[in-house]
């Protein structure tokens, strides 16, 4: 069993509470004006603003290093959480301490599939908008310490020509994933079966980008009672994932694109095995008057094992049902600086729940599988003797891994509230271009 301090560990999930600036470099002198900007309000808060739009919550769930009390779900201004949520070389200082190599980071503000830059009322400016976000994720995020990155770019959905081109410009970048809605349907775009996405899904295999489709990225607000207390909206989040993958399973374009690749992120994995079962039972029993044919003789649980990347975070069930995976398609994530994150403990948690496995198991979950799948070689620049979790430590001794500023949380209704911003549509819906 290899030792926590041995581990080598690379997230397929943490994210930016994007700093200030980071248009003022990347968007063109005559739409400067036009460029998402940061905002106090009366009350002291700092807010995303796109025009008349608001972003999701600057510090969203930003908690890492606090005490449980201080959890939220949004630090409302930068000097209430870590530098290392902002500013990329703190940030590369708290992986250290936390014995992390690398990680791909989502989108914050902007929604976790960048829904709020797909909302202005100028197709073109949101476009423009969308471009700069990605190009200062990779040019300057990501390209300050390349072996401790894995790029993620936000699409322009609203128009699927634009998105496969991005998509294409991206992956010259060196880009490899993409943030996709969970539901694109419900931000008012046309469903994954539809046939609208063709473009796009072509674009991702001929690039072999993967397409993420990270919790919440719909927008869509639970079906649970409106008073249920907080704690639902947290013990129940995977399930918006679970619809994702019973509606991957049964998706009719795998024949078309046969190696198109969707990741789920953040919904955990110890669910999945039952559903691909669940899948096979319905189509044992069903398919005499759904007439469901998959491609090539295949079944349910091969599209997922093919097609479905998946990860976790600190959840023993998935691992204790390891063997009903595609362990090349089982994932690691951290979800820095978030208060379900292991943070700064990863290596002995991971250690933990991974003591069932082999070596070479956990070495694919741990770093190998993300290497492979978003071409991220930490290696060609890193020896690798330098990338484990002990050795990290040994080089940022000095990072105070407990968080000194923020405030106690709210009171329970006004969790409530937070949470449900999560997965509510906020911001209004984004629309599609006429074709």
């Amino acid at each position: 069993m290899i030792k926590p301090e041995d581990l080598i560990l690379v997230s397929v999930d943490d994210h930016i509470c994007e700093p200030a600036d980071m248009f003022e470099r990347h968007v063109p002198t005559k739409y400067l004006d036009q460029a998402p900007r940061v905002l106090e309000d009366e009350n002291g808060r700092e807010q995303w603003w796109y025009g008349d739009l608001p972003g999701r919550n600057l510090g969203l769930n930003a908690v890492a290093g606090k005490p449980r009390e201080y959890f939220n779900l949004d630090a409302s201004r930068y000097d209430e959480m870590r530098p290392g949520c902002y500013d990329v070389h703190e940030r590369v200082k708290d992986m250290n301490a936390g014995g992390q190599l690398a990680g791909l980071n989502f989108p914050n503000w902007t929604g976790f599939s960048g829904q709020v830059l797909n909302q202005g009322p100028d197709q073109d400016v949101n476009e423009i908008m969308i471009q700069a976000y990605n190009d200062w994720h990779i040019d300057e995020w990501c390209a300050a310490y390349p072996e401790r990155f894995i790029p993620c770019g936000i699409l322009p959905l609203f128009d699927v020509d634009r998105a496969a081109r991005e998509i294409r410009r991206l992956a010259a970048k060196g880009c490899h994933a993409v943030a996709f809605s969970e539901n694109p349907e419900a931000l008012n775009m046309p469903t994954i079966h539809s046939g609208y996405w063709n473009p796009l899904f072509e674009a991702a295999c001929d690039e072999d980008v993967t397409l993420c489709c990270h919790l919440g990225s719909s927008s869509r607000p639970m079906q649970i009672s409106k008073d249920a207390p907080a704690s639902v909206i947290f013990t129940l989040a995977g399930c918006t994932t679970a619809f994702t993958f019973g509606e991957l399973i049964w998706a009719n374009f795998w024949e078309r694109y046969p190696s198109l690749k969707f990741s789920l992120t953040e919904g955990d994995i110890g669910w999945m095995p039952y559903f691909a079962w669940r899948a096979e039972h319905v189509q044992e029993r069903h398919s005499g008057w759904s007439k469901h044919e998959f491609a090539n003789g295949g079944s349910p649980t091969q599209v997922f094992h093919d097609h479905i990347l998946c990860c976790f975070i600190n959840e023993p069930i998935g691992i204790e049902l390891i063997s009903h995976f595609n362990i090349d398609n089982v994932f690691w994530e951290s979800d820095f600086p978030h208060s379900d994150g292991t943070w700064p403990n990863a290596p002995e948690l991971f250690s933990a729940v991974s003591s069932r496995l082999d070596d070479e198991q956990i070495a694919k979950i741990s770093h190998r599988n993300a290497m492979r799948n978003y071409h991220f070689d930490p290696f060609a620049t890193r020896p690798k003797e330098t990338c484990t979790a002990g050795h990290l430590r040994s080089e940022s001794p000095e990072v105070d891994v407990v968080t000194r500023v923020g405030k106690e949380a709210g009171d329970v209704d006004f969790a409530q509230v937070m949470a449900r911003q999560l997965l509510a549509s906020r911001p209004g819906r984004a629309g599609v271009a006429t074709k």
